[in-house]
């Protein structure tokens, strides 16, 4: 605009010029209304450039606050309002049809509806109930059951040794012979040192009905073991222990793990047994017929083990069915810690409340005082959705609050800290604070070392400390903290805690108690 009135003023100048001589001239008709046409041309002229200018300061500022896209077609609609009503059926539409990014995602639509399905389940007053997919009803289910085509034993990896340290009741290991304490020193033939465990579970594991053939260092001599490969179950496992004690833990509330632990309680009667320990530290539950069979095993038949209150306010109630060995059991010490939750909640109250001879030791318990049902869809996939609350016989809710122990005593610090990896190459030497001395001085607190400290404060104790366990395990002595000795130190813990129960605090005050009964 500025432009044109610049052009305006030198044409008046012209014109000036020309004027310095006045003449008189007579405007014919039709030469004065050419001049009118003219000027209004100008005018036409000025106005079609101002709205030029007003439209396109309106599209940059429209476009500010508009997306774009390269299509005339897709902006079509876009100043229509959408239906509140139909959300979620509008705005799948548009992420499979309009989504940028849409076009390179495999199956979109079933990732949309998981991801839609999964925001509605999410809810902060109740983190337990979820919808799942397929793979994860198998993970889920397989988790409690803890069932699989194997050999049936557990074993742990230490500096390359993968060490048996239980062997599950009627097992395809037990009838071929294997026991607690073999080391696997090959698999088919092959070299079986230094594997991980990961790699000697695929090796173990396979179809039902093959064999798989382990070499063992059994007491420093190698035996070769052929075993035929089976289903397994491993939610229980119990042994026999030293003064008359029976000792059964409880991994889960798997479809059989009753039965699974009735073998178990048949060795112990027929041993005349009574005194025993269920161990219920890191269960998180299962299946509530699971847990009503496992109460019915302790309790007198048609004893109260839970009530469910739903939200009409009615009430059902669950009871014991056998109460097969109520009599030959007793005195119960039950171990539970933070992860013992939920249907091993309710056992714990069950049996505290209905029987006078049970004593609770360890620290309080999670606190999930609520049951969940799980509805499966056709392809696989599955909600888990909170329908009750479950109360003890006595109308306890422990959601959110856990059950305290009668005697309250924990574990060692270790076995509560998170591992910190040492990265290889990496030396850590006096004056230092950091995760990894932490880790360190608690590990050697757990095996017995003098320490004077355990806040990652690498003190001179802590050097000498560390040569100790140096010298003990025939490692370069020099008190410094590099990965080899790292290792070393948080292997001796892992090894001594899981093939040996020393340290286990929680267990060895149950041991004491039942001792001075």
């Amino acid at each position: 605009m500025d432009e044109e009135n610049k052009v305006e003023d030198i044409n008046t100048e012209e014109e000036d010029e020309l004027r310095r001589i006045k003449l008189t001239r007579h405007i014919w008709e039709d030469e004065s209304t050419f001049r009118k046409q003219e000027k209004r041309a100008k005018q036409l002229k000025v106005l079609i450039v101002l709205f030029s200018i007003v439209a396109l300061l309106a599209g940059w500022i429209l476009g500010s606050f508009m997306p774009l896209t390269n299509s005339t077609n897709s902006n079509a609609g876009f100043n229509i309002n959408l239906d509140s009503n139909k959300k979620i059926e509008t705005i799948k539409d548009i992420m499979e049809n309009n989504w940028l990014f849409g076009k390179d995602i495999e199956d979109l639509d079933i990732r949309l509806d998981n991801q839609a399905i999964t925001g509605i389940t999410t809810n902060p007053e109740d983190p337990h109930t979820e919808y799942m997919s397929k793979e994860e009803v198998e993970e889920f289910m397989q988790g409690i059951n803890r069932n699989f085509v194997g050999i049936g034993v557990q074993f742990i990896s230490n500096e390359g040794m993968n060490i048996i340290n239980r062997v599950f009741k009627d097992s395809p290991a037990e009838k071929a012979g294997v026991q607690s304490g073999d080391i696997i020193v090959g698999i088919d033939g092959d070299n079986a040192v230094g594997l991980t465990s990961q790699e000697v579970k695929d090796k173990v594991t396979g179809d039902e009905g093959t064999d798989v053939t382990l070499t063992l260092n059994r007491q420093g001599k190698e035996v070769d073991i052929t075993i035929t490969r089976g289903p397994v179950s491993a939610t229980v496992f119990g042994e026999v222990l030293e003064d008359n004690i029976g000792y059964l833990q409880l991994y889960q509330f798997g479809e059989t793990t009753a039965d699974e632990m009735d073998p178990y309680l048949e060795e112990f009667k027929d041993a005349k047994i009574s005194k025993l320990i269920i161990d219920l530290r890191d269960n998180g539950g299962g299946f509530l017929d699971a847990l009503g069979q496992v109460a019915s095993r302790f309790l007198e038949a048609g004893t109260l083990v839970m009530k469910e209150e739903y939200t009409d306010g009615s009430v059902e109630e669950i009871v014991a069915r056998k109460g097969s060995y109520y009599d030959n059991f007793g005195p119960i010490i039950i171990l539970i810690n933070e992860n013992t939750a939920s249907a091993s909640e309710v056992l714990t109250m069950a049996l505290k409340e209905q029987r006078s001879d049970i004593t609770l030791v360890g620290v309080t318990t999670y606190g999930k005082g609520t049951v969940q049902v799980t509805r499966t869809f056709d392809d696989g996939s599955a909600l888990k959705y909170t329908t009750s609350k479950w109360l003890s016989p006595n109308g306890v809710w422990v959601n959110g609050v856990g059950i305290d122990p009668d005697i309250e005593i924990d574990v060692p610090a270790i076995m509560k800290e998170s591992y910190v990896k040492l990265e290889e190459g990496e030396v850590i030497n006096v004056n230092s604070v950091s995760e990894e001395v932490k880790y360190t001085q608690l590990s050697l607190e757990y095996l017995d070392y003098e320490i004077d400290r355990t806040d990652g404060y690498f003190s001179e104790a802590t050097k000498e400390s560390i040569k100790k366990f140096e010298k003990d395990y025939d490692l370069k002595v020099d008190g410094i903290l590099d990965s080899e000795t790292y290792t070393a130190i948080v292997s001796a813990v892992t090894l001594d805690w899981y093939t040996t129960s020393i340290h286990d605090t929680q267990f060895n005050k149950a041991l004491e108690l039942l001792n001075n009964e």
